[in-house]
C-alpha cells in the first residue's frame, strides 16, 4: 500500500487497458483531486466510461496502477473491493432506476443492502437525500410516473445515500431538456461542495460541464490530449482538443469512416470497383 496523497483521491500511474488487441487506454497517468469536480471528456469510444469501470473494479488494468486512497484497486481482493465500493456512489446513464420499486425504495436500496440500520432511520436518511435533490414529495411515485430529469435526480439521491467520498456520473445530462440539465448540473456542483465529495463527470455537454468542473481531462486515441482548468483546456493548441471544444466538423476526427477512395468505388463506371471485380 502506498501512503495516500492528501491532495488526491485517485492516482492513475502508467495504466494500460484494452479489449483483446484493441488498446483503449495506453500508458496514461492522471490525478483526481480531492473535493473537486473533475470532468472526463473526449470523443465517443475514447475510454471515459472505461476509466469509471476501472475505478470501480469492474475491470482491472493490464499494466500500471490505479490507486484509491493509496490502495491499488486492481490488486484488491473481493472483500476489500466491496468495502471500497461502499465509499463510491454511481449515477448511471439515464438513471437506471429499479422500475418495479417506487422512488423511496430506489433510494433506500443501498442502505438496506449495505447497512443494518433500522427502517425508521433509513426512512429519515432517504427523505433527507430526496429533500437535497428537491424530490421529498415524490417519495411514493413510481419511476414511470416521473420525468427524465426527475428520474436523474432520484438516481442522484440514491448515489449519495451512503454518504460516499467519491461520486461518479456517467453522462448525467444526456437526454435532458435545458431546465432539467441546468438543475442537474447545479446539483452536482452544490452536493460536491456541501457534502465534501470528490466528483468525476463523464459528459459530452461542453457548456454545462465546463461551468461546474474544476479540472477537465480530454481523452483521445488512448492518451490524455489535454488536462487543466476549463479555461486552460479551451485555450489548448492541440488540433483534436480544439476540434472537440469548438464542436468543429473537420479536424483530426474525420467525418468519413475510412474506406476505399471515391475513384476506387465509382471510377470504372456503373457498379464501380465491385462491377469491375465481377468482370
Amino acid at each position: 500500500m502506498t501512503a495516500p496523497n492528501p491532495e488526491s483521491l485517485i492516482d492513475i500511474r502508467g495504466l494500460t487497458f484494452g479489449y483483446g488487441e484493441r488498446v483503449i487506454l495506453d500508458d496514461i497517468s492522471l490525478t483526481i483531486a480531492r473535493g473537486k469536480v473533475t470532468a472526463l471528456m473526449g470523443a465517443s469510444g475514447g475510454g471515459k466510461t472505461t476509466v469509471l469501470r476501472l475505478i470501480g473494479g469492474q475491470y482491472r488494468a493490464q499494466r500500471g496502477e490505479l490507486l484509491l486512497n493509496g490502495q491499488d484497486v486492481g490488486k484488491m481482493d473481493r472483500a476489500a473491493l466491496y468495502a471500497a465500493r461502499r465509499r463510491m456512489g454511481m449515477l448511471f446513464q439515464f438513471g437506471a432506476l429499479f422500475t418495479d420499486s417506487n422512488v423511496f425504495d430506489n433510494v433506500a436500496f443501498p442502505l438496506r443492502e449495505h447497512t443494518d440500520l433500522p427502517e425508521v432511520l433509513i426512512r429519515d436518511i432517504v427523505l433527507m437525500k430526496l429533500n437535497a435533490v428537491g424530490l421529498r414529495g415524490a417519495r411514493d411515485l413510481m419511476p414511470a410516473e416521473v420525468s427524465g430529469g426527475m428520474a436523474r435526480r432520484v438516481a442522484l439521491a440514491r448515489a449519495i445515500a451512503l454518504d460516499p467520498e467519491l461520486v461518479m456520473y456517467d453522462e448525467p445530462f444526456s437526454g435532458l431538456d435545458p431546465i432539467s440539465l441546468g438543475t442537474a448540473a447545479r446539483l452536482i456542483r452544490q452536493l460536491n461542495d456541501t457534502m465534501g465529495l470528490t466528483s468525476i463527470v463523464v459528459s459530452h455537454d461542453l457548456d454545462e460541464t465546463f461551468r461546474i468542473a474544476d479540472q477537465v481531462i480530454i481523452l483521445a486515441n488512448g492518451k490524455i490530449a489535454a488536462q487543466g482548468t476549463p479555461d486552460e483546456v479551451r485555450r489548448s493548441q492541440d488540433p483534436l482538443v480544439h476540434q472537440f471544444v469548438n464542436a468543429l466538423p473537420d479536424g483530426p476526427v474525420h467525418f468519413h469512416y475510412p474506406g476505399p477512395s471515391i475513384a476506387q468505388d465509382f471510377g470504372d463506371g456503373p457498379g464501380g470497383a465491385s462491377q469491375g471485380a465481377r468482370r
